[in-house]
This record gives C-alpha cells, structure tokens and sequence, in this order.
C-alpha cells in the first residue's frame, strides 16, 4: 500500500533591502510608487495571488519594516508572516532569511524556497511554478533569459580606459533574474561552507551553491524580458508604463446559479443604460435578480454630463432600494474629425459626455459602493494606448478613463470601493453604426458579450484593471496578459476600439 508524502511547505523570501541611492532617492526603491503602488506592493500581491506559494516573509532594509507592515496590513495580504530587517550585504540578508526560515522545522523537515528581489514587480506566475515544480527535481535553480546584447570583457589601462580583452559566445550567455530557488537544506548548507572562507562574497545566492557545493547542478527556468529590475531612474520609468498600459484577461464567467446568488437583492445603476451595452448589461443583471436602474437620455431624460441628474437618478435608486452594489457607466459620444475644423459646442460635448460625466458619476456614487463595499465600472477604447488621427477628442478622453481608473482603485482602496475599466475591441453598438456605418457581419463584437463580461467584472474581487474583451481565444488572450505581453500587444496590434 503506498504511503503518501506530502509536499513540502514553499516559502517566498523577498529581499527589500537594497536602498535607493541609484535611482536617486531618499527613500528605499522598494517603497517608490509605480502605477500608484509600492513597488514592494506590486511584488507582494504576485506571490499572494500564487497557489503553489503557501507563505511569504520579507527581508527589509533597517528602519523600514514599519513602512512595509502598514503596506501588508492595508493590502491584506495574509501570506506574509513575518516582516524582519535586512542585512548589511545581500549575503548577510539571506544567511537571516535561512535563521528564520529554520525556527518551527521537525528534525529532517525540508521546504522549498524562493528567494526574489524586490524590485521586480512584473514577475509572472508562470515563472513562480516552474521554479517550484523545477524544484522537485533539483536542489538549486535560476532564471534567466539569453542574452540580447554582444558581451565583452575589457581591461583598463591606466588613464587610456577600456580595452576589449575577450568577447565571450552570446549562444551561451544567460541574464540571470529572480526567483532563485532552493530546497532549504541546500542553500543552508551552502552559507555554512561559505562561512569558513574569510574571503566570501556573492551578488546572489545561486554563485554561492555554485561554489562550495560544485557537485549539486543548477537547474535554469526560462525567465522573461519582462521580469526587469527596477535600479536606474529609467526602469522606473519603463515599468510605470508597462503596468499602465498592461491590461487583464477577464474573470472566468460564473454559473448560471453564482450569478443569481450574487446579484439577487442587489442594486445596480447603469448610466448609458438606453441601448448597446449598456441595456445589453441592465437586462442582463436583472435577469439574474437584480434591482435595475437603467438611465439615459432617450429612456429616462437623464443627461450624465448634468451633474444635479446624476446626483438625483442615485439618491432615487438608493431611496428605493436602500443600497447600490454597482454603478456602471456607458454613455459616451464619439465625434470624428479633424481638431482644427471642430466647433467649440462639438469639443465642449466630447469633454461634458466623456470625461467630466464620469468624474461626477464616480464623485457622486462614492458614498453609496462605500456602504457596500461596491465598484465602479467605467469604459475605454484600445485607442487610449495611442491617439489617432481625427480621434483627437475620443482617443484623449478614453485614455483619461484609464488613469481616472487606477487612480481612484488606489485612493478608496482603503473604503473597500473597487473601480475598474473595460476596454472592448470594436463593438457593434449604434454609436458606432452612426460614427462608421454598417461593417462586415462577424467584424465586431457583440454589445451582448461585452455585457457578459462587464457583468463578471462587477463580480470580481479585480479593482484597478484594464480588461480586455476581444474576439480571439479566450484563453490566447489570458496567455498573452499575463507576464505583460498585453501591455506589448496594446502597442503593436490592437485596432481602434468603440
């Protein structure tokens, strides 16, 4: 009869303690903000968010556990367990790590672990499990990716500078990234060798196995170009624009029970609720038991760019039903033209219609998705990754639901409020038709399934996040989001989105 053997526990150990004095800051870069977020946030919620992590501990730079444990404690992560203060050198941090690590094991327990740096935010969840799995197989294992660039070697002679000396075969050479993991046993036993040479220093933990255990192989998993490290001040620029323009594969769609459970005795308000998406969502939501308020211009004679009829079409619903779980904004104009033959009225109704509505409809929703801890849905196109041509107006103001987006996901956070953005490849809804005329049949997407999807983002735990809706494989479309390849893909391929 055979006996099963439980896999062992696997702990993250991000190390934090680097400072900032490269990107030229008085602060940790750990703690600088990128897309309105530590970057030791970011960091954080990709190993929380990973199954085959079970805990996480964090090694952070003396004077600033503090600053991280208030992070943990308003993001919720409940992974991590222990926040403890770094070490002097990256040798020093990790042989703390190994100590704590240690506390609590039975005699012969083993663990897996992953040792990753801080200031690599973008890491995929692919690259976390195939360290785990590679794990058990190997004792040690690295992540790299090849190299892009020639390598040389140089040597300097005296005031002349550098000279090559050696230029190595690139086929053969690999960027090495993080995670570095190791079967606990391994990486300890390797520091205690270590310690006995008076000259020991490493940069990172696998030259350290490398080294005084040459017999255990090290095994390297496929890293990716996205996995980048923010040191210099322009990686901090660089991943700023790759969380802002990355985008996120929708939520996998519930059953037709989960729908109803989640949305019967709820109140949901829909503004541009008259035609398209908008009443494609209304009806939608109530057919699964919901409390509908579908508003609009032709319907209702609510005009969202008023904000007095914004403020009454909510204190109505909310007086009537005593609650609002979801405010979803749909309306919007789309005027194509060129800017310098556009009319002031014409300008003035793209900026009321498209930008301010929605800032008064989130200004004024605010107060009841706080009771409820409820969200705001709102609308962009693929064009806010790049204005086009005679979309001047539409193109700017969409990109501007974007950072109203993550903006306002970060501000009410702390009040439970979720806010995120929809972004439909070209859909077939009459604004369109009336901006472009009949399409091809089976060009677009349906008002239907951009609906579907809205409906599985409101009832998501998402806050914050660009969603993708297109018409190609569902499950192509989550490969490419994740590890950022969506936020390459908004550059290269994406068309114009209504």
């Amino acid at each position: 009869m055979s006996q099963h053997i439980a896999k062992p526990r696997t702990t993250a150990v991000i190390l934090a303690g680097g400072t900032g004095q490269r990107v030229g800051l008085s602060i940790p870069k750990q703690l600088l903000k990128i897309a309105g977020k530590a970057v030791i946030e970011h960091t954080l919620a990709t190993f929380e968010k990973a199954g085959s992590i079970d805990d996480i501990i964090v090694l952070m730079a003396p004077g600033y556990v503090p600053d991280v444990e208030k992070i943990v404690a308003k993001a919720g992560f409940t992974k991590v367990t222990r926040v403890i203060e770094g070490g002097a050198t990256r040798n020093e941090t990790t042989e703390r790590a190994i100590a704590a690590l240690g506390e609590g094991l039975a005699e012969g327990e083993d663990r897996n672990v992953l040792f990753h740096d801080a200031v690599r935010p973008l890491l995929s969840q692919r690259v976390i499990d195939d360290c785990v799995t590679a794990l058990e197989r190997y004792q040690a294992v690295d992540v790299a990716i090849p190299s892009a660039d020639t390598i040389i070697v140089t040597r300097t002679h005296g005031e002349d500078g550098e000279f090559i000396t050696e230029i190595p075969d690139r086929s053969r050479l690999r960027r090495g990234q993080t995670p570095q993991a190791f079967k606990l046993s391994t990486i300890r036993r390797a520091y205690e060798v270590a310690a006995g040479d008076p000259n020991f220093q490493a940069t990172d933990d696998c030259s350290v196995v490398l080294k005084y255990l040459p017999d255990v192989p090290i095994h390297v998993v496929a890293g990716d170009e996205y996995n980048m490290k923010v040191t210099q001040p322009v990686d901090v620029f660089i991943a700023d624009k790759l969380f802002q323009l990355g985008s996120t594969a929708a939520p996998e769609q519930n059953g037709e029970e989960a729908y109803r459970r989640l949305l019967t005795g709820r109140t949901v308000v829909v503004f541009g609720g008259s035609y398209g998406i908008g009443q494609d969502i209304a009806q939608l939501a109530e057919s699964y038991g919901a409390t509908v308020f579908a508003l609009g211009r032709s319907t209702t004679g609510t005009h969202v760019e008023n904000p007095e009829e914004v403020d009454d079409a909510l204190s109505k619903a909310y007086a009537e039903t005593g609650r609002i779980d979801y405010v979803v904004n749909t309306a919007g104009v789309l005027r194509i033209g060129k800017l310098a033959e556009t009319d002031n009225a014409t300008i003035e109704e793209a900026l009321k219609v498209n930008y301010l509505a929605p800032v008064q409809i989130a200004r004024s929703a605010y107060k009841y998705l706080a009771e409820t801890n409820g969200q705001l849905l709102l609308y962009t196109s693929s064009s806010y990754t790049r204005g086009r041509a005679e979309y001047s107006l539409y193109s700017s103001t969409k990109a501007a639901m974007v950072n109203l987006t993550q903006a306002l996901s970060d501000e009410w956070a702390g009040d439970g409020v979720r806010v995120n953005c929809i972004n439909p490849e070209r859909t077939a809804t009459p604004m369109r038709t009336k901006a472009f005329g009949q399409e091809p049949a089976g060009s677009l997407l349906s008002s239907e399934a951009v609906a579907r999807t809205s409906l599985d983002v409101l009832l998501s735990e998402l806050t914050g996040h660009v969603i993708d809706v297109r018409q190609q494989d569902p499950t192509a479309d989550a490969a490419r989001a994740s590890g950022f390849e969506g936020a390459l893909a908004s550059v290269l391929d994406r068309q114009d989105g209504v």
